[in-house]
């Protein structure tokens, strides 16, 4: 999809603005000119942080965890702007332990809204851009969704959830010039590792040199992480309004050293084990 004219500012439609990415993107979008549906936990935050945007800012609360809801909220946006060009899936949150660390029901909660959550929004959303036959859907996933660390087990779980949904959204609906992007950050300075992250109430000591280095590296690590929010933001909105916008967005050094990593390791497996990978077909 390509720019806007000036005539036709795009509409974005963000989950989870209050701070952080969305807070940022939100930003960044208005800085363009566009229109911005912003949803949030605490909108009140939000309408606080753009004063003077009440013309093409909507900022309102959404319950991932409702279709009622995340109906009710699209369709307020569409009746407000009249479309929607952007849909960015940015909320969610972390999940820190081991696997076996971690409750049922803290799987649950963050399952509920990294996955659940973003499809609730992404189904509410398609009819409209099916029905434009247009617009762009952004899933906000992590290097987590391409690499697994230990500590992150149950979380990386989740982001690949989200980079599968996405790759086959992406073959689903291109032939309604519908793109799709999966953006995986590395660390940024966000409040990723302070109140948005949970962690596994129950501890096993067996895995303190594991996990346990992980949770005390996130401790560690808060504030201080090397990405910059502000220029994420700026680089996903260079990536929506490309003319060939790319399908996997990588930001920050990590996530690309990471993810060079895992290629190599990957390409690694396939050349040592390939005769056994292709002895297991029919022989004719």
């Amino acid at each position: 999809m390509a720019s806007p004219t000036p005539s036709r500012p795009l509409v974005w439609f963000i989950t989870g603005t209050s701070q952080g990415f969305g807070s940022e993107l939100v930003r960044a979008a208005l800085a363009r000119g566009d229109r911005v549906v912003a949803t949030s936990r605490n909108p009140a935050k939000v309408e606080a942080a753009f004063p003077g945007e009440t013309d093409r800012l909507l900022a309102i609360p959404l319950d991932l965890h409702s279709d009622e809801a995340v109906a009710a909220g699209v369709a307020q946006a569409i009746g407000r702007f009249g479309r929607i060009d952007v849909l960015v899936n940015n909320a969610g949150h972390g999940l820190l332990g081991a696997v076996e660390e971690a409750s049922d029901e803290e799987i649950r909660g963050v399952f509920e809204t990294n996955v659940f959550g973003l499809l609730r929004v992404t189904r509410a959303v398609l009819p409209h851009l099916r029905k434009q036959q247009g617009g762009h859907i952004v899933n906000l996933s992590s290097i987590g969704g391409l690499v697994g660390l230990a500590g992150w087990g149950i979380y990386n779980s989740t982001k690949f959830a989200v980079e599968g949904i996405s790759e086959a959204l992406a073959s689903e609906l291109a032939h309604f010039n519908i793109r799709v992007t999966a953006v995986e950050p590395g660390p940024f300075r966000t409040d990723f590792l302070g109140g948005s992250l949970a962690t596994a109430k129950r501890r096993l000591a067996d895995y303190d040199a594991s996990a346990g280095k992980t949770r005390a590296y996130a401790t560690d690590r808060n504030g201080s992480q090397q990405g910059d929010p502000v220029r994420a933001a700026q680089a996903i909105v260079t990536a929506v309004t490309a003319e060939h916008p790319p399908l996997h967005l990588l930001l920050g050094a990590l996530a690309l050293e990471r993810a060079d990593a895992k290629l190599e390791a990957l390409r690694k497996d396939l050349a040592a084990w390939r005769e056994l990978s292709l002895s297991t077909d029919y022989q004719s």
